[in-house]
């Protein structure tokens, strides 16, 4: 079986930067990728529980999602194991639900196996046990939600530049009479996404006003078909609705259908999220597309930096407006 010293000679570098480079210590990429190379050829594995015993430290990873089925976060926890295996790291992930109990849970159990640091995708607001993890002194990073009261930092998505690109994209349209599908109220990110497509949409003279904001009862395909059909009964329907979700997103598109409405002729819609599907839709969804890998990874290192004791603050990486046919653009030459 192949040991440490064996990979070192196989990378053509030292005993000590195998080590550094296992131990989530990156030094030149070009090197950090030879050691791997490395490791996959000899199938070495590192003694975790050796390690544990000299470090303190596990080598052990948790992720907490708050939703597996939503397919962003499917993507967003298989960018963060890769990321997280590619330096040496195993990955316990946790499956909120979206439900702040079943996220304790897991949180819990988490610390029982004393991992070395911890992520969290929160549910809905928060939960009781994230205040006992920062308590505990184990290295928190939030990912993609922000929690009211808990001092961590967060990776999550910047969607300023994209919603104000949709706000001159509907306005360019002709679309004067907009609606949002938001998460339920309170929800940081669903309130905060309202508050920016407001206000980009104030700056074409367009106005959102609240009855045509719906708050969907969850982040699911139910919420979403649910909030749409009231939308279109108000008495003068909307001409524009963003889905703040992709399943809701998907919630909107059966109640359009359902009632005969043609997207975009009848309504555009536009989701905030991007999945593989929605450019084979038809129309081919136009979407605001977060940066789901590049969170992942980004994460993955803020909690490193953390656990090595670095300094790691919150990252905001910019989400994008993709143009596609669900707003009534014209066909692509």
């Amino acid at each position: 079986m192949a040991n440490i010293k064996d990979v070192a000679e196989r990378a053509g570098v030292s005993v000590a930067t195998v080590s550094r480079v296992l131990n989530g210590h990156s030094p030149v990429a070009e090197t950090r990728e030879r050691v791997l190379a490395a490791v996959r050829e000899l199938g070495y594995r590192p003694n975790n529980v050796a390690r544990a015993l000299r470090t303190a430290r596990t080598g052990a990873l948790g992720l907490i999602i708050s939703d597996l089925t939503n397919p962003f976060f499917t993507e967003l926890a298989d960018a963060v194991e890769d990321e997280a295996r590619s330096l040496g790291y195993s990955l316990i992930i946790g499956n909120a639900g979206e439900r702040p109990e079943q996220q304790d849970d897991h949180i819990r159990t988490l610390l029982d196996r004393r991992i070395d640091g911890l992520l969290v995708s929160s549910a809905g607001t928060g939960s009781a046990m994230l205040g006992e993890v920062v308590g505990s002194g184990t290295p928190l990073v939030l990912l993609d939600r922000t929690v009211p009261g808990i001092d961590a930092p967060c990776v999550r998505a910047d969607g300023r530049a994209a919603m104000t690109d949709l706000a001159a994209h509907l306005a360019a349209l002709g679309r004067r009479r907009p609606a949002i599908i938001v998460a339920p109220a309170g929800t940081p990110t669903g309130d905060e996404r309202l508050d920016l497509f407001r206000t980009a949409l104030a700056a074409h003279g367009i106005g959102l006003p609240d009855e045509r904001v719906g708050a969907a009862h969850d982040l699911q395909h139910t919420g979403g078909r649910r909030v749409m059909s009231d939308l279109l009964d108000l008495p003068q329907r909307p001409d524009a609705v963003l889905a703040t979700d992709n399943l809701m997103a998907l919630g909107a598109m059966d109640e359009l259908k359902a009632r005969g409405l043609r997207v975009p002729d009848d309504v555009a819609l536009v989701s905030y999220d991007d999945v593989p599907w929605f450019a084979h839709t038809d129309p081919p969804l136009t979407v605001i597309a977060q940066p789901t890998r590049e969170l992942g990874r980004v994460a993955v290192h803020t909690l490193l930096a953390r656990i090595e004791g670095r300094p790691a603050g919150s990252v905001l990486l910019p989400a994008r407006l993709v143009t596609r046919r669900s707003c009534g653009e014209p066909p692509a030459h």
